[in-house]
């Protein structure tokens, strides 16, 4: 038996997987390629159990579909809905969640549910099949693909709930949380976890509350104030990450205003790089470092800043002006200030 290593110390091993790369032909990121074909070949003789394999045999499956079937609308701001599979047509929320659904499509983004009924049938049916994604799970019970969905092309159906949960966010560049039960609150906890630790880079993250008195979500706010925050488990910033609204019209105009500057965030060399659709002033920069001072590294800046060569691989945002932070990968609510701040700027 052959010991495999990720580093080309294979032998002959590295050149007939090589050699299948090149036989196969159109490969991109055929490094990449290249361990995920060693990470099956270890995974097969470390001897796992059958169990395992298929696991990690589906979710390779699951991932390159959801790859292939929203790869073609990269391009297309899509908003992430969830909400009870439970709702009914004739009730205030599904009316709200319908109308988001249409709303969003005028503004140009799609829309992605979960694919089952009541509250994602609600903003599917908004929305329109041409402008629907739906990722569905199988379930014994309850969750079948919603009449705007069957048939449709944009449809994915999972097996496993951890690979869909990343289709939700992966793909997303806004979320809304309508009132549902406890795959609900899973989604809006997980989606909180992930936008406090930085796993999520930030986003417009809305509870929609029914009008009129609803406390579906202020009851959630007062017990995350009342029991989490209080007892340190929390941070007043964490509150910065999610905004409770109970009009679909402010929810959109959230969303827009969001992206009215800010394009998008990655690190490059362990530095913050925030790239925007316009350049800011030298005065406003100097008014983010004095305001934002306490996320940044010690002696750290925010500064105008090239794109680097290291961002070759997205070569249609290298024109895009960005900002370099010294941030201090710690402070996530207070860095979701700081894009609300850039978008804010009047220059």
């Amino acid at each position: 038996m052959i010991e495999l290593h990720f580093t080309r110390t294979n032998g002959e091993a590295d050149k007939a997987i090589d050699r299948l790369i090149e036989q196969v032909g159109s490969i991109g990121q055929a490094d990449l390629v290249r361990e995920m074909i060693l990470a099956a070949l270890k995974a097969g003789q470390e001897k796992n159990d059958r169990a395992h394999m298929k696991l990690m045999n589906t979710t390779m499956k699951e991932m390159r579909f959801t790859g292939k079937l929203f790869g073609p609308y990269n391009a297309v701001k899509k908003v992430t809905v969830f909400g009870s599979a439970r709702t009914e047509p004739d009730e205030t929320i599904y009316q709200m969640a319908h109308d988001f659904g249409r709303k969003l499509v005028a503004e140009g983004y799609m829309v992605i549910t979960g694919g089952g009924g009541g509250i994602m049938q609600a903003a599917n049916e908004g929305a329109g099949p041409e402008n629907s994604f739906g990722a569905n799970i199988q379930l014994p019970f309850e969750q079948k693909p919603n009449p705007v969905l069957i048939g449709n092309p944009r449809l994915i159906t999972y097996k496993y709930f951890f690979n869909r949960k990343v289709a939700f966010l992966k793909e997303a560049d806004a979320i809304a949380l309508f009132p549902g039960g406890f795959g609900t609150l899973d989604e809006a906890m997980e989606t909180l976890t992930l936008l406090q630790t930085g796993k999520q880079p930030p986003l417009p993250l809305l509870l929609i509350e029914e009008p009129g008195g609803g406390t579906y979500w202020t009851r959630m706010i007062r017990f995350l104030k009342d029991e989490l925050l209080s007892q340190g488990y929390i941070s007043e910033c964490d509150f910065n990450l999610f905004t409770c609204v109970s009009d679909v019209d402010e929810a959109v105009a959230i969303i827009n205003k969001f992206y009215r500057r800010y394009h998008s965030m990655r690190y490059v060399k362990g530095k913050l790089v925030i790239r925007m659709l316009s350049q800011l002033n030298e005065n406003s920069i100097n008014k983010l470092n004095k305001t934002f001072a306490g996320i940044l590294e010690p002696e750290g800046r925010i500064a105008a800043s090239p794109a680097f060569t290291e961002e070759h691989d997205e070569p249609e945002l290298m024109h895009l002006p960005r900002l370099l932070v010294d941030f201090n990968l710690h402070d996530f609510g207070q860095l979701k200030g700081l894009v609300d701040e850039i978008n804010d700027c009047q220059c």
